[in-house]
């Protein structure tokens, strides 16, 4: 089977094109049975740039049971929530997470020094390559140190995906530290890592020769006893749903993994690769 639990539509999410009509008709073309719809909810989002904030819950939790009824009986649609990450949020997010009946809620770290990264990049990238990492690894530790009401961290690999040199990857061996950290903090925790597809598809479209998340990496996470790992296209337009799933079941499989999962109603699925 098939579970892409990241993705957003245009109705939440500023930055989406595609709508929850064709989100449903991807999911269905590309043979995925489990779709989860992440809008991204972003409390004091300090770049100016950015114009992701955050939406009314009711409202996305009527309008979600309305998307419902729109799939077929062999789709499963699974309402989440991504939170961007900033310390003094921490309170925010677990408050808001528990004001809905979500399915899955997603944590992440977009920013660098209060920019995001994709909005950053010169200033960002201008940085040496190991110093940026373990900055922004260590700041992925606290967020799952601090906050407590999330499953899923995601991208981890964001702060690499906007770097115009197509030859640097984020490695363990950058901050090897900081995701001991990270990983101990999600373990211990029993939360699950993301591997986000859409790095991939961002890495390959650049002309990067290695797409791959760094195996030693994956390697780690497994060594320190990490067990829940799922898989998001981080979709936002129709035609990248599940994009890249495929080869990166293959290669996770080739470094040992033989499970995936999704969450429903906060609670882990698994189901073998």
């Amino acid at each position: 089977m098939k579970a892409d639990i990241h993705n957003h539509t245009c109705h939440f999410s500023p930055d989406a094109s595609e709508t929850i009509d064709e989100l449903i008709t991807s999911a269905i073309s590309e043979g995925i049975s489990v779709v989860g719809v992440t809008e991204h909810y972003e409390y004091d989002n300090p770049d100016p740039d950015d114009d992701i904030t955050t939406f009314d819950i009711n409202d996305y939790c009527r309008t979600f049971s309305e998307w419902e009824k729109k799939c077929p009986e062999d789709l499963t649609l699974l309402m989440g929530i991504e939170f961007g990450y900033q310390t003094h949020t921490a309170a925010v997010i677990d408050e808001t997470a528990q004001s809905a009946p979500f399915d899955l809620v997603i944590l992440s770290n977009h920013l660098f020094r209060g920019r995001d990264v994709y909005y950053a990049a010169d200033g960002c990238y201008d940085l040496p390559k190991k110093q940026r990492h373990n900055e922004y690894i260590s700041k992925m530790a606290e967020m799952c140190e601090k906050v407590t009401n999330f499953d899923i961290a995601a991208h981890f690999d964001y702060i690499n995906r906007y770097n115009p040199d197509v030859n640097c990857r984020l490695l363990y061996e950058d901050c090897p530290a900081a995701f001991d950290r990270f990983f101990e903090a999600l373990i211990s925790r029993e939360k699950c890592l993301e591997i986000n597809t859409r790095s991939i598809y961002k890495a390959r479209a650049k002309g990067c020769p290695d797409v791959m998340p760094d195996s030693e990496i994956i390697r780690r996470y497994l060594a320190m006893g990490g067990k829940l790992i799922s898989l998001g296209s981080d979709s936002h337009t129709p035609d990248t749903l599940g994009i890249c799933f495929d080869e990166t079941y293959e290669y996770l499989r080739s470094l040992g993994v033989r499970e995936l999962c999704y969450y429903k109603d906060r609670s882990p699925v698994t189901f073998s690769i």
